[in-house]
């Protein structure tokens, strides 16, 4: 059996991945009983929100179910201005929250991190008392920032007639603080606003490069932090472009914050089909007596962009596409995918097995990975340009906008199976995936994105005297059967879709040889012409290992 991902991007270089609730049992016949287990809220970055007709109360505990201690919220009292009611402010036993958005006048702020938080506060997943402050270098009142978010703000969850005053009551709680982000002065200017809106435990979501993280949480841990509550900070990638930029900006951040405060954001773990995963394995008995070397002849990680830096070439030249995607995105698919049964769906215990795959895995060769770089191309009367026709890239650019490389796991369940990696841009467009690829072969499609799917294809007999035999899709209809949208789960922040330092370090340590080698020796890449699949290289490396790219079908 082969299994592949799949995702794709449209032609856009902003998507967005809706994600469902997980669920934390397993039917009665699974192969795999995975340990029932009560959501606490400490499992979740923003305070969980009990549902209204329940009795009041609100209790924070670790991931071991012990009581946080530095989470005070008694005698807490709100200024309750900007249009909300008088007299209904948080009682004693009620959660509060702050949100802080540094870097809140950027596209990723208003296109995602605002959105994400309206739709979480349209489901009533955040506490009823908090408050949002955006901080960038930007001059801005809060009347501005609002006008600058409204019209990314939809109802795409479950739109209802109350969308328009949800959307009011949400923007009535933003505000906004203009500053610059190693400033001391201007984030205790902006800890006297936050006080007076008295949001006592505190959430602050950093959308800046590494340089830029380690200044924003000096001085939001010493000068905008709450003296009774607790602080936690979100960090977008890149962490570091190799081992040692890694391990220095985690030191960094563990002078002023502790691991538990960190919160490291790798999107793709919210993914619905992402989440779905380990159900999908563990709770279905066809599937988890298969998962392994005996019945997977390879596994496939496919991410492929039909378009071009556009416009990003000056970040993308620094980092590439093994940093940009492989290193991250595709290696944290492929640890849920082969790690072994976890004792329970628990945080820890997730993380703690993916951990022990990425530390089980061979070093990286370079005769098992081939990089490439799109040039510029001319079809039906359009041109299309080359990565270094971007103005911000240089003209002698050696970073590769495409990798394939061939990974192996160094354990019983896994050993001998290739785990094939491809990533690019400035692919083809078309959609097709796992078609044709050996008769013999049963494949376990997983597409990520666009348009979710699993699917698994299973060989019939074409009706007539011969026998002759074709190929068919048993289909979950992932899509048809999910048509409400929920709210994006990486924005609930629960503790599994994060990344943790030892994974991060793992990460890094399987990569950074690699990358290391194909920069001292200025290794070319392979130039493949824009729109088409990629360069001819990633063809042989699967053929090396008799496999065939599940996104080639037989008519190409």
């Amino acid at each position: 059996m082969a299994v592949c991902f799949h995702t794709s991007s449209p032609s856009s270089s902003c998507s967005s991945a809706p994600s469902s609730s997980f669920s934390r049992s397993c039917p009665q016949r699974s192969p795999f009983s995975l340990r029932k287990r009560k959501l606490c809220p400490s499992d979740s970055l923003l305070p969980h929100q009990p549902p209204r007709d329940a009795a009041r109360g609100f209790r924070i505990r670790s991931s071991y179910g012990h009581p946080l201690n530095a989470l005070s919220l008694q005698n807490v009292d709100f200024n309750l201005e900007d249009g909300r009611p008088p007299g209904s402010g948080p009682r004693s036993d009620e959660p509060t929250i702050s949100i802080t958005i540094v870097g809140a006048s950027g596209d990723l702020a208003k296109k995602k991190i605002f959105p994400a938080l309206f739709a979480l506060f349209y489901e009533n997943c955040l506490p009823e008392h908090f408050t949002i402050f955006g901080y960038s270098r930007s001059k801005m009142t809060d009347e501005e920032l609002r006008n600058s978010i409204s019209g990314t703000l939809t109802c795409r969850v479950d739109s209802r007639d109350n969308c328009g005053d949800k959307m009011e009551e949400f923007l009535r709680r933003c505000f906004y603080h203009p500053g610059q982000y190693g400033s001391d002065e201007n984030f205790s200017e902006l800890d006297e606003k936050l006080r007076e809106k008295e949001a006592v435990p505190q959430a602050i979501l950093s959308l800046h490069p590494p340089n830029i993280f380690v200044d924003v949480v000096r001085c939001a841990s010493l000068f905008a932090s709450s003296p009774t509550g607790w602080t936690r900070v979100i960090v977008e990638k890149p962490f570091g472009r190799d081992s040692k930029s890694s391990g220095e900006l985690t030191r960094s951040l563990k002078q002023y914050l502790s691991e538990d405060q960190i919160f490291r954001i790798d999107h793709y773990l919210g993914k619905e089909l992402v989440e779905n995963l380990s159900v999908l394995r563990f709770s279905n008995l066809v599937f988890e007596p298969l998962w392994s070397r005996q019945y997977i002849r390879n596994v496939q990680l496919i991410f492929s962009e039909d378009f071009g830096t556009e416009g990003r070439g000056g970040y993308f030249d620094s980092y590439g596409i093994i940093r940009d995607i492989m290193q991250n995105h595709l290696l944290q698919i492929l640890a849920l995918f082969a790690m072994e049964p976890p004792v329970s769906l628990d945080a820890e215990d997730i993380r703690n097995e993916k951990v022990k795959v990425l530390r089980s895995m061979k070093n990286l060769q370079l005769d098992d990975v081939v990089v490439g770089q799109y040039k510029g191309h001319s079809k039906g009367g359009r041109a299309y340009p080359a990565y270094i026709d971007d103005p911000t890239v240089p003209k002698n650019s050696l970073t590769p906008t495409f990798a394939a490389a061939a990974l192996f796991i160094d354990n019983a369940r896994w050993d001998g199976v290739p785990f094939l990696m491809k990533a690019g841009k400035a692919l083809h467009s078309r959609r097709s995936f796992g078609t044709d690829l050996d008769k013999a072969t049963n494949e376990l499609v997983i597409r990520v994105q666009p348009d979710e799917a699993i699917y698994l294809k299973v060989n019939n007999k074409i009706p007539g005297l011969t026998m002759r035999l074709d190929s068919s899709r048993l289909n979950l209809l992932y899509s048809a059967k999910r048509l409400r949208e929920a709210p994006p789960r990486r924005d609930r922040g629960e503790r599994r879709l994060f990344i943790r330092s030892d994974e991060l370090d793992a990460a890094w340590a399987l990569f950074t040889p690699l990358l290391k080698e194909l920069e001292e020796k200025k290794i070319a890449p392979e130039l493949y012409p824009y729109g088409s699949r990629g360069p001819v290289g990633a063809h042989y490396l699967a053929a090396k290992y008799g496999v065939r790219w599940g996104d080639i079908s037989s008519e190409n």
